[in-house]
């Protein structure tokens, strides 16, 4: 099944499920969006910033899970920029499954210096896709003799790890409204030595295409934002078949209309930026979380005067509309656009 020609029947296979369907996992694979932006020298998409912002919106508009998970999971993929040359080639080249990221950039955990790698103790929250991933990836604390090792500010260091998934437990504990069948589960590891070259850090890349130069922030911040526009945009699909012309629902329209040309407007600053001596301030990289986060309660806002006009329909767990509520406000809890403990 070619997922972008089948809306309607990708929105059914979806809808109510705890897990993606092993069809729609199969459509995943065959176009390769776990790869949206791999090097092609690494059997990826290599896609610019603006067209996988295009795909991930897409996909969040289908349905909420399906684009959430992809968007994380791709997303962590994306990560093969900061592995050097030697763990990228062994990870990505020739793999016996397509290779799928995922996990948490919390940093729940100590890894402990040991020879030429680390001992790595911890448990994780909120790995999307947890039953879909072939490796996990975490951050943690670097600690040497039970002591945490300071950066240059007095810090503790801290490093972030690739897993294979034999070397995690899953803790099956994905309990939230919506988002199901994201499976963010949580994930342990316990006392597990690993390499070196199995090490990174964010805005450290290894490869030069341009997708890699922009900070992971924005990467980030705009990869969610789609998201969000796209669940908004199904739910006034959803919202209009019951309401036809409404007024309230315009004004929903308009915001989601406004953020997509914000959106596409980041996009083309971001991807002319790469080139610059001075790229990417850090004033400008918190004018784009700022409106991303100004646009997603503005949004917020406009869904919940919708929500009362739509009777029973909008509550029912039978309806499409009470579907895409919950996955839109079970991700509106994402910690970077929420300033409430998750």
């Amino acid at each position: 099944m070619k997922l972008k020609d089948n809306m309607q029947r990708l929105r059914e296979l979806c809808f109510g499920k705890e897990e993606l369907p092993q069809e729609v996992l199969e459509g995943i694979a065959k176009e390769n969006l776990w790869n949206l932006w791999v090097p092609k020298s690494y059997g990826g998409l290599e896609l610019s910033l603006t067209d996988g912002l295009k795909t991930l919106r897409y996909l969040a508009q289908v349905d909420g899970s399906l684009g959430w998970t992809v968007t994380l999971c791709s997303g962590a993929n994306f990560f093969i920029g900061n592995l050097p040359k030697e763990t990228a080639d062994e990870l990505f080249n020739n793999p016996k499954e397509p290779v799928c990221f995922g996990g948490s950039g919390g940093v729940f955990g100590i890894a402990e210096r040991k020879g030429e790698g680390y001992i790595i103790n911890g448990t994780w929250k909120y790995a999307t896709g947890a039953p879909y991933l072939t490796h996990f990836t975490l951050s943690a604390k670097i600690q040497e003799e039970g002591k945490d090792i300071l950066d240059e500010e007095g810090m503790p260091m801290v490093r972030c790890f690739v897993l294979d998934r034999k070397d995690v437990k899953v803790i099956n504990d994905w309990n939230t409204m919506g988002l199901k069948a994201t499976v963010t589960h949580s994930f342990e590891v316990s006392s597990k030595w690993v390499d070196e070259k199995y090490s990174f850090v964010y805005n450290q890349w290894y490869h030069p295409q341009n997708i890699f130069k922009i900070p992971f922030g924005v990467f980030a911040d705009l990869t969610l934002w789609v998201n969000y526009v796209g669940m908004a945009a199904h739910y006034i699909e959803e919202a209009k078949i019951v309401l036809g012309q409404n007024g309230i629902l315009e004004k929903l329209k308009e915001v989601v209309s406004r953020s997509d040309e914000k959106i596409s407007s980041w996009a083309k600053r971001t991807e002319d930026n790469i080139n610059l001596e001075d790229r990417f301030p850090e004033d400008w990289i918190r004018e784009v979380h700022c409106e991303a986060s100004a646009s997603v309660k503005t949004i917020s806002k406009c869904i919940m005067e919708v929500y009362p006009l739509l009777g029973l329909r909008g509550c029912s767990n039978g309806h499409q509309l009470n579907h895409v509520f919950k996955d839109y406000f079970t991700a509106t809890q994402h910690h970077i656009f929420s300033a409430k403990v998750v």
